[in-house]
């Protein structure tokens, strides 16, 4: 994947409440690290997360996105 962002963390969805219209997602970065994207359900269902799938938070100015290859 080839993003401008350069603040990539790759980790581990550990958990994915969802609401309505967004979901908080939840990802270990490892060293007892985590970090939180708020994002759309339609992303979470378009990009089929789940727990236990390897992601990448990229973090963008004020944003948080979440990528997958």
């Amino acid at each position: 994947m080839n993003i401008s962002a350069r603040n990539q963390l790759k980790g581990n969805i550990t958990a994915i409440k969802p609401g309505v219209v967004t979901a908080k997602v939840t990802i270990d970065i490892g060293g007892g690290n985590s970090i939180s994207a708020v994002i759309t359900t339609d992303s979470v269902e378009e990009m089929d997360l789940k727990p236990g799938d390897a992601v990448v938070a990229i973090i963008k100015s004020t944003e948080v996105m979440i990528g997958r290859e």
